[in-house]
């Protein structure tokens, strides 16, 4: 059986318990160790087999599930594994080798940096709406959705894997957005090291590069980071929760 485990964005506490005690009874553990806290394997049983796939390609991973096919095997992903998790090609591969597998969701280095920052992404009167994304690379994006198009929506952003590229994500931004909005820049969210840079979009690239940030951090977009809003109609003494009584 084979486990695809979210470790969390950082913090070796923030995998969940379930996650958790499903790695102490691992008998393999395949993990992002340039991602994953090393941390994770202390709360596995003696004698399991560790693999550190920051070193490994899609088909060594196979191949140690394959030979451990009888076993409890962790793929220990970093933050969610549904997110640029690239678990779908591994999970296709097993299906063809007739290998069960589950996905343990795990917390997303997006909520983490929203956290970090203490903001909370939906806001009444604000936006509603979340938009995960991230700028081309070396991945290409569907042209749909260029950044600058997505921008144009107006709603909150969480940019993921484009820290490198920040000029390049600042200029579709601009275009997108219209208007000079409130940016973050989260780095290594919730570990020790964690640091976090909060600006516009006029000033973000130069405290980026003067903090020489280069890696490892997600961008956060939208006037939820610093604006008026409305408080929500969920605590309202005039709102009507909906429940069923106990018989």
């Amino acid at each position: 059986m084979v486990y695809f485990i979210g470790a969390g964005p950082g913090d070796v506490d923030l995998i969940t318990v379930k996650g958790r005690e499903i790695l102490k009874g691992a008998d393999a553990v395949i993990y992002a160790g340039s991602l994953v806290s090393s941390e994770h394997l202390s709360f596995c049983k003696e004698g399991v087999k560790t693999y550190n796939s920051a070193s490994m390609n899609l088909e060594e991973v196979l191949e140690v599930i394959k030979n451990n096919r009888d076993k409890i095997v962790v793929r220990l992903h970093t933050g969610d594994p549904a997110i640029y998790g690239a678990i779908k090609e591994q999970m296709d591969e097993l299906d063809k080798m007739n290998i069960s597998y589950e996905v343990i969701p795990g917390v997303s280095s997006f909520t983490a940096a929203a956290a970090a920052i203490k903001k909370e992404f939906t806001l009444p009167k604000v936006t509603q709406t979340v938009i995960l994304t991230r700028v081309e690379g070396r991945t290409p994006v569907p042209e749909t959705e260029d950044l600058e198009k997505l921008a144009a929506v107006g709603a909150s952003m969480a940019i993921f894997l484009s820290i490198s590229m920040i000029d390049k994500v600042v200029e579709k931004l601009k275009k997108g957005y219209g208007r000079n909005v409130p940016i973050a820049v989260v780095e290594r969210a919730t570990w020790e090291d964690e640091r976090a840079i909060i600006g516009t979009l006029d000033d973000i690239s130069e405290k980026v590069k003067a903090a020489n940030i280069t890696k490892c951090a997600q961008i956060l977009v939208g006037d939820f980071i610093d604006c008026d809003y409305n408080k929500s109609l969920l605590y309202d003494k005039s709102f009507t929760h909906m429940y069923r009584k106990g018989v």
